[in-house]
């Protein structure tokens, strides 16, 4: 497979269009819509969003590469389109992108089609080729470049049997570069970093974690003998190989734009020392690491993810039942059965939160103690605050018990992980849980249950509002989340869905609102926006905020703000008039199962059209907003 064939001249955009990023995104997802690339426009769309907000794609020197790896394409392939006046696109040197590639690849690791993506990332790197792209007026000028120049670098590669072996006289430096997908930057900072470190004399190898999996892969002789590593990379790779080593963390796109930079400090050792698992303190610097609250977010979103399932499979037909039990009686077989059934899914909740909220800090071994310090917390009734607490304890005792036999004789290394782990994990984490957190989180869960079973009607009010707007402000982020982590809590504690509808109205109002507002002011919207109003309103009646993200990113003062408003009165109105719903998701396809589900409805009615008409008022039209763009 060559680059022609995932690269075709239908899929080409000559010029682009769009005056903004989010613009550009949304015209060169439709055209491989339009083109049977993709089956399914908003789950690639959100892939590339993302992918985006992970980093930008704009790498600068007037590029931006789009990705994304999902099930929604049918087959790979890559859009370019080019832009006469530039697009804002976040690029990473603050300048405009005038080229653009959008890169679709399908859901599968091995596969042949993602060298071929791999080439064209590299390709990318050669000034002359992006100098003649720009001057390129058709589709048929692109496909030529294209084939001259993976000719030639076929060529170079052929040519290039220099292999990097050990020479005294010159530094020596690996690296290892993985972005969020695997695709583009991957490889892309793999040839700046060998580019940049032939240019200045140093040798280096440099590992590739890709979707295609790990190449050139670094051995302990490499690593042993390197003056320091270069990590460029956007996730979760293999770094304990790296303990006792200079380690220089950066972002893969640094290893694209800041080559000469990174092998520099590298070659000078100007960079802290990695410490992996050791309890060596007589070292001079303590390796750098992601910020405490960005690690505390990470854990707590994998708890998170792993529960949801069993919150959504279990909360619904725990619902259903109840239907049951109105028409059938307790004693029917139709109550007891998805009764019983949704019940054992939602003994899980706890434990599978606290379980992987360990296993995102200690790795497998917080596996164990973490679900078994949950499970205490249900014991304890110290319920969801209980169980978030043991799970984040249960992962740094394992850490804290790993440094602690770290110094075992190699002789004893196979008793670590099958007996040491396992014990004393449990031990340490089980008396914690059984004298401190399950007694203390017990007080202050039931504390907390009171309290919210005697609100008045005013602060109840008050708060359904701000769940219902926390909904709204990031749709999916940290308070989306934490809005909809404490409805859940409440909800698997004590079986209340007042807070559950504050939350899905609040959540189901972005999408919906943006649908109403594409129809009743279709001046407001160009083209594509307006197309999407039908599938943000499904999304919206199912209860997907994140079908309102493309609007956001594009206009998020206006759309944010616009929708927080009426998520929060929609909120504020499921409390006032003391509806409930006993689901934790699914939308309109839930609401039969709601207390006051008519007055839930006339609630979502009145937030969506105050958000809507809103937003339609802060629009400028399409007419006026392209002009502004041009200035």
């Amino acid at each position: 497979m060559k680059i022609k064939d995932i690269m075709l001249k239908e899929l080409m955009i000559l010029p682009l269009e769009s005056g903004s990023k989010a613009e550009t995104i949304n015209e060169m997802t439709a055209r491989l819509y339009e083109q049977g690339i993709i089956d399914d426009l908003e789950l690639f769309r959100e892939g590339i969003l993302n992918r985006e907000s992970q980093a930008s794609t704009g790498i600068g020197e007037g590029i931006a590469m789009p990705h994304a790896k999902n099930t929604a394409v049918k087959r790979p392939a890559v859009v370019f389109a080019k832009s006469e006046t530039g697009v804002d696109y976040d690029s990473l040197d603050g300048q405009p992108a005038y080229l653009f590639f959008m890169i679709a690849a399908p859901d599968n690791a091995n596969d042949v089609h993602l060298q071929v993506l791999a080439s064209l990332s590299r390709l990318l790197l050669n000034p002359d080729l992006i100098a003649a792209l720009k001057q390129a007026t058709t589709a048929e000028e692109v496909e030529a470049l294209f084939e001259a120049a993976e000719r030639a670098k076929d060529a170079e590669e052929s040519a290039d049997t220099v292999e990097v072996v050990a020479n005294s006289e010159r530094p020596f430096v690996v690296a290892v570069t993985a972005c969020p997908t695997g695709i583009a930057h991957t490889y892309m900072a793999e040839d700046a970093l060998k580019k940049k470190a032939a240019e200045m004399g140093v040798d280096i190898k440099v590992e590739t974690n890709g979707s295609d999996g790990t190449k050139n892969r670094l051995t302990a002789a490499d690593i042993e003998r390197a003056s320091a590593v270069i990590a460029a990379v956007g996730k979760k790779v293999e770094m304990n190989r790296f303990k006792g080593k200079r380690v220089l963390e950066r972002p893969v796109a640094d290893g694209i734009n800041k080559a000469e930079e990174l092998i520099t400090k590298a070659v000078n050792q100007e960079a802290p020392i990695f410490h992996g698992d050791s309890n060596d303190t007589a070292v001079e610097e303590e390796y750098e690491k992601t910020s405490e609250f960005s690690s505390l977010y990470k854990d707590l979103m994998n708890g998170i993810s792993h529960m949801l399932p069993f919150v959504v499979g279990g909360g619904i037909l725990l619902a259903i039942s109840f239907l049951f039990e109105n028409w059938f009686g307790n004693e029917s077989a139709l109550f007891l059965s998805f009764n019983q059934t949704g019940a054992a899914a939602f003994q899980f909740l706890i434990p599978i939160l606290a379980g992987y909220i360990a296993y995102s800090i200690a790795d497998r071994p917080g596996l164990l103690p973490g679900m078994a310090g949950g499970f205490m917390a249900v014991q304890s009734n110290a319920g969801f605050l209980g169980g978030l607490i043991a799970g984040f304890l249960a992962g740094y005792v394992m850490n804290w018990v790993k440094r602690s036999f770290s110094t075992l004789p190699k002789a004893l290394a196979g008793l670590k992980t099958i007996l040491l782990f396992p014990v004393f994990g449990l031990l340490v984490t089980g008396l914690v849980m059984y004298y401190f957190v399950g007694p203390v989180f017990a007080t202050i869960n039931n504390a907390m249950l009171d309290f919210l079973a005697g609100l008045g009607t005013g602060n109840a009010v008050l708060l359904g509002a701000v769940l219902g707007g926390m909904m709204a402000i990031d749709m999916g982020g940290p308070f989306n989340k934490a809005a909809y982590a404490f409805s859940i809590g409440i909800f698997t504690d004590t079986g209340d869905g007042r807070w559950m509808a504050a939350v899905m109205a609040g959540g189901m109002i972005p999408p919906i609102a943006i649908a109403l507002a594409t129809f009743l002011f279709q001046n407001k919207f160009n083209e594509v926006e307006r197309q999407s109003g039908l599938s943000n309103l499904i999304m919206g009646l199912s209860f997907i905020t994140e079908g309102a993200i493309p609007f956001a990113a594009a206009d998020p003062l206006r759309v944010i703000g616009s929708s927080i408003v009426g998520s929060a009165i929609a909120g504020g109105l499921t409390q006032y008039w003391n509806t409930s719903i006993p689901a934790p998701h699914g939308g309109i396809f839930v609401i039969g199962l709601a207390d006051n589900a008519l007055l839930f409805l006339v609630a979502l009615a009145i937030g969506a059209a105050v958000s809507a008409v809103l937003l339609g008022i802060l629009r400028k039209p399409v007419a006026e907003e392209d002009a502004s763009l041009k200035v």
